[in-house]
């Protein structure tokens, strides 16, 4: 009888469209961008079932309150894809999900990451985690896990999804909101750095019907058109933390401007009986908002509802320490200027953001006319 020789037994799951091995390969690859976000909080290294990190420290906490928050980045991941350029999403993540925790005060302790991907690609996959890690590491937060899941049929081979999660920590007492917010209180604004990670379909939108490509060349920006728009979020979280600690509880409540705008998320950390009214003449949106509001036909003020049209952050503080917390800000490179005063009298006729997102808040609008493009900012330290 003829001898058969042996062969390798056919892996049912890499036909189906599962490379394990590629996914293995892009943990090799991330391991080191992982570790330096590690401190000697965290237990174990990479790839456990399960992050583990020393809580201990939460002792010192006469009552310690656990913050939470989860996101992803949305369709600026497209824009990634299409340019294949995936360093900075990571960045957005973070922004995303740690600047949510900073706004009632709390300190970023850890952070998981899940990526979701039609074709596992190590390099790409090691890309995204080191932006990841990059804005963990800025934002002093350990990232102690996360999972890349193969999704063969549901997202193309080029295709990914990027989310997170993270947990911090606040001394019950110190604790930001708008419990603490007064009549007479300054609202400051922090510039943002672009786009940051909201708008993006409306982005899309205007930049496919204006038939470009995001591989040519923009002229307002001296960059391509990818480049300009994966402009990564600027991450808030330490600068704020270093200005709660410098001011103490004159710091009073903190807004992130994501999904909604400026007056929808302003309105969130207001009381019910109080009201602003946001100057728009106080600043000049940032020139992405401007060419890309003109591309797609559009006054900025059709848009306030979906970009943060130049200011990443509001910070509501006391009118004692209304300039020195600009200036401190402003000394460590985040462009701010006032935009309103919060009131709690009669308030005006007219169209207010009443509250959002389920939140029972106070009212916002936006008043006045942009200042003009070429005009000079009235931020302090405006960059």
């Amino acid at each position: 009888m003829a001898s058969t020789s042996p062969t390798s037994p056919k892996n049912p799951y890499a036909d189906a469209g599962v490379d394990t091995a590629a996914g293995d390969l892009a943990v090799e690859l991330m391991k080191s961008a992982v570790r330096r976000t590690h401190g000697p909080e965290v237990l174990g290294g990479v790839g456990g079932f399960a992050g583990l990190f020393d809580a201990s420290a939460l002792r010192s906490y006469t009552k310690p309150l656990l913050a939470s928050s989860t996101d992803g980045v949305g369709t600026k991941v497209a824009i990634a894809q299409a340019v294949d350029k995936h360093d900075t999403i990571g960045l957005d993540l973070v922004g995303m999900v740690v600047d949510d925790i900073v706004v009632v005060g709390a300190r970023p302790l850890f952070m998981t990451d899940y990526i979701a991907c039609g074709k596992v690609v190590p390099e790409r996959i090691a890309a995204i985690v080191s932006g990841i890690a990059q804005g963990c590491s800025e934002t002093g937060t350990a990232l102690v896990g996360g999972e890349t899941a193969e999704h063969p049929g549901l997202l193309g081979p080029a295709d990914y999804d990027v989310a997170g999660a993270a947990t911090g920590v606040v001394e019950a007492d110190r604790m930001l909101g708008a419990e603490r917010v007064r009549n007479g209180d300054v609202v400051l604004a922090l510039a943002s750095s672009g786009l940051h990670s909201n708008g993006y379909s409306l982005v899309r939108h205007i930049v496919t019907r204006s038939g470009i490509s995001y591989g040519d060349h923009a002229a307002d920006f001296g960059v391509s058109w990818g480049e300009a728009l994966l402009e990564p979020t600027r991450l808030y979280a330490t600068p704020l933390l270093q200005l709660i600690e410098t001011l103490g509880m004159d710091v009073h409540a903190l807004s992130h401007v994501t999904g909604g705008g400026i007056a929808a998320n302003l309105a969130r950390i207001l009381p019910e009986q109080c009201w602003v009214d946001v100057d728009r003449a106080s600043w000049s949106p940032s020139p992405v908002f401007r060419v890309l509001a003109d591309l797609g036909g559009l006054d900025l003020r059709d848009t306030e509802g979906t970009w943060n049209l130049g200011i990443g952050f509001l910070a509501v503080v006391s009118a004692e320490k209304a300039d020195a917390a600009a200036s401190f800000l402003a000394n460590i490179g985040i462009a701010t200027w006032q935009v309103g005063t919060v009131s709690d009298g009669a308030r005006p006729a007219g169209e207010f953001e009443q509250g959002a997102k389920g939140v029972n808040g106070g009212a916002v609008r936006l008043v006045g006319s942009y200042a003009d493009a070429t005009g000079a900012s009235s931020a302090i330290g405006a960059k």
